[in-house]
């Protein structure tokens, strides 16, 4: 028996770890700033490290949403989990909506 878990076995945990990548995409992609500056010193033109950046934060978001999925399947189960990961997407699209609706009445 193989310690790493087969490719069927992860595939109900997806639509988890799709959601909660993309609830954590932004908030995990302001701190990459210092990277962005990094890239700037180095050797790579503009699009190279536009590339690199948005690959670098999408790779962040998706392996803090795997570890936040397994963690929620663990303590609460995969339905609850993957629940709670629309429920922080559909939050965060609101907080966004209205701070844009803040900002224009000010």
């Amino acid at each position: 028996m193989s310690a790493v878990p087969a490719l069927s076995d992860w595939i109900p945990l997806l639509p988890g770890i799709a959601l909660w990548a993309l609830a954590l995409y932004l908030p995990l992609s302001l701190p990459i700033g210092t990277f962005e500056e990094t890239l700037q010193a180095g050797p790579l033109d503009a699009a190279s490290r536009e590339l690199v950046l948005v690959l670098s934060s999408l790779a962040l978001a998706l392996a803090v949403g795997v570890v936040v999925e397994l963690v929620l399947c663990w303590a609460l189960g995969p339905g609850w989990s993957s629940s709670l990961g629309l429920m922080a997407v559909l939050a965060g699209l609101s907080w966004s909506l209205a701070d844009r609706f803040r900002k224009e009445k000010d």
